[in-house]
């Protein structure tokens, strides 16, 4: 990521939320596509040094996108975000939670509501996602999962996946 872009991580305790602001060096279609196609996620979805398979992906509301995010070992975390409300190019919804390889949700793990807006921001786009947890504990559990860090380098994967698909 250049330096001079922005990029803001908000934690509020009090609401049990998340607030993530990054912007893009690319018009707000092809951000809009890099998190809405499964061709697309699949090459820039995880932190590194891990990657995305996708399962199955059906972006409609009601829909859904089930996948793994994957060592170089092999191990495999799954995941499952339920689409919940759609307006292409300006936001979506959704219901995130960790899942098994069959797309049963794990129950032992926060799930959380995500509102995701993609906007104009002067040349480029700006991407905001909120991020909402039903306890203060579940806030908790993901900061210390390492969500911070988890999602500063996979934004960053979306960087030079935008670099590359702006040729």
């Amino acid at each position: 990521m250049k330096n001079d872009l922005r990029f803001d991580f908000l934690v509020d305790k009090s609401k049990n939320t998340i607030t993530i602001k990054r912007e893009f060096i690319a018009k707000r279609q092809l951000v809009w596509d890099a998190y809405t196609k499964r061709e697309l996620l699949d090459k820039w979805f995880a932190p590194k040094p891990l990657t995305t398979k996708t399962k199955s992906m059906d972006f409609r509301e009601g829909g859904h996108w089930h996948y793994a995010m994957v060592e170089p070992e092999g191990a495999e975390y799954w995941g499952r975000l339920d689409y919940i409300k759609i307006q292409p190019i300006d936001y979506y919804t959704a219901l995130d939670a960790f899942s098994d390889e069959s797309g049963a949700l794990n129950s032992e793990l926060p799930r959380a509501h995500w509102h995701v807006t993609f906007e104009d921001y002067a040349e480029n786009s700006l991407v905001q996602t909120i991020v909402t947890y039903q306890s203060l504990a579940d806030l908790e559990t993901v900061i210390q999962m390492g969500m911070q860090q988890g999602m500063t380098s996979t934004l960053e994967r979306l960087d030079d996946l935008l670099v590359t698909l702006n040729k």
